[in-house]
């Protein structure tokens, strides 16, 4: 069992698969029954006590940067990104503000709807840095409601993740929830890189780890996907936190 008290928000990308709503303003700006996709997931920071979190961004980072200016908690350090970084060179650019302690991850474009016990609060209540450098959450392909491809991975009987083989079709897909250690990126390369090239690392090592999520994950990819999610908030079929 691990304490979580940093964290970071990936609120870099251009969303081009959101477009047209995302020509004139960030992707984790957009609403969400009321509420920013950025400003849910920094609730979820915040409400299990994470202090510090750093916030990237570079699609219209000025609206980025107001954003979290507005907030009390968490304490936010925005890290603008003039060169896009992608996910693997946004978080090991963040690492000196991330300490040496395991640490929160989410993208700023994930919504996820907690079950009895907060996502995070259950993933550190199992971390454990001597056998894993990272715990994704996962979702249930057949309960997401969206086009997920063939999934993300597959899972052993105590957790551990591998990638699907060729025309294999994986059970679970990725929510954008994850807790690393700096471990993970050691010998990290310079520049633009997506974090599955450290996830791949850790799998063969056998340190990539996976909690499946016992409650609602919206897939928010498209426009069509923010309307479907809009819809069930609005019809009270699902209830959301953050």
């Amino acid at each position: 069992m691990i304490t979580l008290t940093h964290g970071m928000v990936l609120a870099a990308g251009l969303g081009l698969r959101m477009r047209p709503l995302t020509e004139t303003t960030a992707k984790p700006l957009l609403m969400l029954d009321g509420r920013s996709l950025l400003d849910r997931a920094l609730d979820r920071l915040d409400s299990i006590g994470v202090e510090n979190a750093v916030v990237n961004a570079h699609w219209h980072a000025d609206q980025v940067a107001a954003a979290v200016a507005r907030r009390d908690s968490p304490h936010i350090a925005l890290q603008r990104e003039d060169l896009l970084l992608e996910t693997g060179g946004g978080v090991t650019r963040a690492l000196p503000r991330l300490g040496p302690d395991p640490f929160a991850v989410l993208n700023g474009d994930s919504v996820v709807l907690d079950g009895p016990t907060p996502a995070l609060a259950r993933m550190a209540a199992i971390f454990d840095p001597e056998q894993m450098d990272g715990l994704l959450l996962v979702v249930r392909t057949a309960q997401v409601d969206g086009e997920v491809g063939r999934g993300d991975f597959h899972l052993d009987p105590l957790g551990r993740v591998r990638r699907p083989k060729e025309l294999e079709l994986a059970p679970y897909i990725f929510s954008g929830v994850q807790i690393l250690t700096p471990a993970l990126f050691e010998g990290a390369p310079a520049g633009p890189f997506s974090l599955n090239r450290l996830y791949d690392r850790a799998i063969a090592a056998g340190r990539l780890y996976a909690l499946v999520h016992d409650g609602i994950w919206f897939h928010l990819s498209t426009p069509a996907d923010l309307e479907r999610a809009e819809a069930s908030m609005q019809a009270g079929l699902v209830r959301a936190l953050f």
